[in-house]
């Protein structure tokens, strides 16, 4: 008789008294085997059953899982399969067994997450994908979807320590710093009045902020943020790990929502360092964050971006360089701050440690480690030690890829963690830890997971399953829409923008931005007669619109209307004297109508304006030509190759003039 290989649950699991029965799973080295017989006794009762079963899979009945609960809170449930090569049991090839425990600590928190789309980009690209979800582990489906169909991008979320207030990060506006904050309530709003922007913050257009990882205090009150921040955030082609994102500048800021003022918190606002991932002891007396020395690219092309390119950050990319973080405690205060001291045991240990959370008993502090970098590490565990600092150990209920977004239960007995140990999407597991920070292997919440999204952020909230039914985004305007029609347009999905351009415009048809925007889809499909519509309209409600304009002309000059085409383009020009797509197309009619000298001014001020433009360089190098200006025409054709080095025709005309 050979070992057969119990994969889940773990062994010395410790499950938590209200969740539903688990799927029991192994592995069968031998594929003569064709039942399997699974024995469920217990070291401290009597009790025994029996089951047989055809597949490599099996899961108590209810009746049988609360008869495992019960007789193993003092003691062990012992769960044997025994693989057999007969289908009357004779033929004994295989074996293994599995001890769980029930824990007499309840976990009564409900959990919140989210569910996102992989890979990441394709959540960037629509956000309206994403949705949370919020129950009970007791339930035997998935928590209820309280939160879908938002055009924004929502992110990071926090509840106060009584379950009762809710930060959330949202895109709204165009503010990439909007922060929701609010009551948490069955039905719930989130207004226009729940919402507070990180810019506030002494508002700079050139050092903009993104407002990352936000925290709300334990009671409610106080919100603290990373501000004035510059991040990498950058996709990846693997779907378990499509994004690396983590800070490289950074101050801490504080809001507080009875004064409705905005403060950095003395400490943590150096510029020199980047001061991120900021959480708080239980009292509110302190806060732990992540720090780092801040670091300048060399590349940097916008000093106003708050997320860089892949360009521009490099040499994080393609791994030549690191960057880790150290865990610093600092007070308070109210707001003032303090000296900020390395937590001993989570700094200056030649790895990066970040995402710490405290017991909200105040004894210990969970943290993710790494070898570089924050967010979606492959090598990432958690990490316990005393929460004014001392000896860090990793807990045993660490996967083997990558455990982070982690929870505390309110009774500080239980700790919701992410992990990719089984799959590319995210699932979540709860691990129980004893009075003395010593933690169980960990129980998979299989059934929050559907199979094609990852489960990230969770929160475990002192709050009834039922205390959130529905969160209604009220917030979401026309702007909102108009801005996830533009983040579809940029990833080329014109159908899905066109869509969204249209709510938009039945939120408010006054919205000439989302009636160019719209022309374009239709445009770009062929409609140009009801692209033309939404143009004019545009123009009607905007006559200050040059985009109007230009692409109002746009239509005139493939219809080969040039009188018309030509005076759009000029209005556009009178409005926007410098605008380069109205000198291009003016440029153009120009040379179709023969009228040389006035289609190389603007063709050579639209050149100015955009130096690497092939077509530009080709259309300049006809016009010289036709003109007899060979020099010049000779000059143009080489720039066009030398930017497009396939561009068949200015080859050809340049041979013929050579």
């Amino acid at each position: 008789m050979h070992a057969l290989t119990i994969t889940y649950p773990f062994d010395n699991a410790v499950f938590p008294p209200e969740i539903v029965a688990p799927v029991f799973r192994w592995l069968e080295p031998e594929s003569s085997t064709h039942d399997w017989l699974v024995t469920v006794r217990f070291d401290k009762s009597q009790v025994r059953f029996e089951h047989f079963v055809h597949t490599p899979t099996w899961r108590p009945s209810p009746q049988q899982w609360e008869v495992m609960k019960r007789h193993s809170v003092d003691g062990r449930a012992v769960v044997s399969v025994t693989g057999h090569g007969s289908h009357d049991g004779t033929d004994t090839y295989s074996q293994g067994t599995v001890s769980l425990t029930t824990s007499k600590d309840p976990l009564r928190d409900s959990v919140f997450y989210r569910e996102v789309i992989l890979p990441f980009s394709d959540a960037v690209k629509d956000p309206s994908r994403i949705r949370w979800r919020f129950g009970s582990i007791a339930n035997d489906s998935a928590p209820p979807v309280i939160l879908e169909n938002l055009p924004v991008c929502g992110n990071c979320h926090s509840f106060s320590a009584d379950g009762k207030v809710l930060g959330m990060d949202v895109d709204y506006g165009n503010d990439k710093g909007a922060y929701a904050l609010t009551r948490v309530a069955k039905e719930m709003t989130l207004a226009t009045s729940d919402i507070i922007t990180w810019s506030e913050y002494k508002r700079d257009p050139n050092n903009p902020t993104f407002g990352l990882l936000s925290q709300v205090s334990p009671d409610g009150r106080f919100v603290v943020s990373t501000v004035k921040d510059r991040s990498v955030f950058v996709a990846r082609p693997d779907l378990a790990f499509s994004q690396l994102f983590f800070p490289i500048q950074g101050i801490l800021a504080v809001y507080d929502s009875a004064t409705k003022t905005f403060s950095s918190l003395p400490g943590a606002d150096d510029g020199a360092f980047v001061q991120s991932n900021p959480t708080w002891s239980p009292d509110g007396q302190f806060i732990v964050f992540a720090r780092s020395r801040a670091h300048y690219l060399r590349n940097l092309r916008d000093k106003q971006k708050a997320l860089l390119t892949p360009e521009e950050c490099n040499e994080f990319v393609d791994g030549t360089t690191l960057f880790k973080f150290d865990l610093y405690r600092i007070p308070f205060g109210g707001g003032k701050g303090g000296v900020a001291e390395p937590l001993a045991g989570a700094s200056g240990n030649g790895m990066s440690n970040y995402f710490a959370r405290f017991s909200p008993d105040g004894r210990w502090i969970v943290f993710c480690q790494s070898n570089s970098f924050m967010l979606l590490q492959p090598d990432s565990k958690l990490y316990i030690l005393p929460a004014t600092g001392g000896e860090a150990r990793p807990l045993r209920s660490n996967t083997a890829r990558m455990n982070s977004w982690h929870s505390w239960s309110s009774n500080s007995r239980w700790l919701i963690f992410s992990s990719k140990a089984n799959s590319p999407y995210t699932q979540l597991f709860v691990a129980h830890i004893d009075e003395n920070g010593v933690d169980a292997p960990a129980v998979l919440l299989e059934h929050f997971t559907a199979p094609d999204r990852a489960a990230n952020i969770p929160e475990l909230v002192a709050a009834a399953p039922d205390a959130m039914a529905r969160i209604d985004p009220r917030f979401v305007d026309d702007v909102s829409l108009w801005r996830s029609g533009m983040a579809l347009m940029d990833a080329g999905d014109l159908k899905s923008a066109g869509a969204r351009f249209r709510e938009a415009l039945a939120s408010n048809p006054r919205n000439s931005k989302a009636h160019i925007t719209l022309g374009n889809t239709l445009e770009a499909a062929g409609n140009d007669d009801e692209a033309m519509s939404h143009y004019s309209e545009a123009i009607r409600l905007d006559p200050s619109s040059a985009t109007g304009h230009v692409n109002a002309g746009n239509i005139f000059l493939k219809r080969n209307d040039h009188a018309r085409a030509i005076a759009e383009f000029q209005l556009a020009l009178k409005l926007e004297p410098k605008n380069v797509y109205a000198h291009y197309n003016l440029g153009q009619c120009y040379l179709a109508a023969g009228k040389l000298p006035e289609a190389l001014v603007h063709l050579v001020e639209a050149q100015q304006q955009s130096p690497d433009n092939a077509t530009l360089c080709f259309l300049l190098g006809k016009v010289n030509e036709r003109i007899g200006r060979r020099v010049e025409a000779v000059r143009f054709y080489k720039e066009a190759i030398r930017i497009r080095p396939d561009y068949s025709e200015a080859k050809e005309s340049l041979a013929a003039l050579e």
